[in-house]
């Protein structure tokens, strides 16, 4: 505990109470790890600077222990305030920039002997536990913030970058099987089995063997279809626009004949005898 022993001599005469021993020992530990004190209070007064000393009026108040301190390097401050409820003193600790709390309870008599206040070597004991219930919860956790601040400063390098990736590459696609510089045919096979369909999947593609007959182009010579097929009257000019698909209302052919009443004629129609 070097440096210890010099603060508590400097300020022994104004150690009058176990928590003043406390207190002074936390300022100890933050000024081991680079901070520094700017003053007592909540708000900064005149003339300040970054001092290893414990400020006039640290402990005038026994019951609420209120000072201020900033690193070395300036990157962040801390407001630490020590608060004595029921023989423990509850340990605040909090960065006025990112608003981050910490807070640390001790119970005063299980590091401070009061009967020996005036001498260093018996007024601490159990200090390893001191040390890392301090260190843990007081001082740690804005270390902590503090690392995390400088790796986003400075992003971490490749050693061995990987080249960019070409614009057109797809990491998904999948080679073709057939040897290289073969080529597939890019044709249908209008006999294969599967080709069944094709023009009903894709009827501007060209193929044949689609499943939808259209008389109109089937190929053969266009039969003349009459639209007024099976209605009593012929329908007007341009009800049917040229080369549509239409279905007539009836039978091809205009004008036909009634049904012949021997069409279907019953059975032993020509019997002489019925």
């Amino acid at each position: 505990m070097a440096g210890l022993e010099l603060l508590y001599s400097s300020v022994s005469p104004d150690i009058t109470c176990p928590q003043d021993a406390l207190v002074c020992y936390l300022h100890w530990k933050l000024i081991t790890h680079n901070y520094r004190c700017l003053g007592a209070g909540d708000q900064p007064g005149a003339n300040e600077r970054k001092s290893e000393m414990l400020p006039a009026g640290w402990n005038t108040d026994k019951d609420l222990y209120t000072l201020r301190y900033r690193l070395k390097d300036d990157s962040h401050d801390l407001l630490l305030k020590g608060i004595m409820m029921d023989g423990s003193i509850i340990v605040n600790v909090m960065d006025p920039k990112s608003q981050k709390v910490a807070d640390l309870t001790l119970k005063v008599t299980d590091f401070v002997n009061p009967e020996h206040l005036a001498d260093f070597d018996k007024a601490y004991h159990n200090t390893e536990e001191l040390q890392t219930q301090v260190v843990h919860h007081i001082i740690s956790p804005f270390e902590a913030t503090k690392e995390r601040g400088s790796a986003k400063e400075e992003p971490r390098r490749e050693r061995n970058p990987s080249p960019p990736n070409p614009p057109d590459h797809d990491p998904l696609w999948i080679p073709p099987r057939h040897p290289h510089g073969s080529r597939q045919p890019n044709w249908p096979d209008p006999m294969g089995p599967f080709a069944v369909g094709g023009e009903d999947l894709d009827p501007f593609g060209g193929r044949r063997g689609g499943m939808i007959l259209d008389p109109l182009r089937s190929g053969f010579p266009n039969p003349v279809i009459n639209p007024s097929s099976g209605l009593p009257n012929q329908l007007p000019p341009g009800s049917v626009p040229p080369g549509a698909r239409f279905d007539p209302f009836g039978p091809p052919g205009a004008n036909r004949s009634g049904p012949n009443p021997d069409h279907l004629p019953p059975p032993n129609y020509d019997d002489m005898f019925m």
